[in-house]
């Protein structure tokens, strides 16, 4: 389980780029609110994270894909609301910086997502 989750970390910090940077282009560029920039760069992370974990962490070979793909994004979107949540209270209740408060919460969901993928998922 400990090089599985060394696996998951590394899969997880490809989709930082992809998180941070659809993020980041949406908010900064697009002017979109936070919450939904956040939201859309979460699950387009959370989409490649899934081949990747399914390819490489956990080298599943479930032919059933689209229903592992749908439990993986159920997980996420609950690791989204634990996101924001944490986002919320860093950034809006006490004023930490927007993109450290979601290194922190990124930092909370990596586990939650692990752990609930490692026991139901794969």
């Amino acid at each position: 389980m400990i090089w599985q989750f060394i696996k998951f970390c590394v899969v997880g910090g490809s989709g930082v780029f992809v998180d941070f940077g659809i993020t980041w282009f949406l908010k900064e560029i697009c002017r979109l609110n936070k919450y939904i920039a956040n939201s859309t760069g979460f699950i387009c992370a959370a989409t490649s994270n899934y081949l990747l974990n399914r390819i490489w962490t956990f080298e599943s070979d479930d032919p059933a894909i689209a229903a592992q793909y749908l439990r993986f994004i159920g997980i996420s979107l609950i690791g989204l609301l634990i996101n924001n949540t944490v986002i919320y209270l860093l950034n809006d209740r006490l004023r930490l910086n927007f993109y450290l408060s979601k290194i922190f919460a990124i930092g909370v969901v990596t586990f939650w997502n692990f752990f609930m993928n490692y026991f139901f998922n794969f």
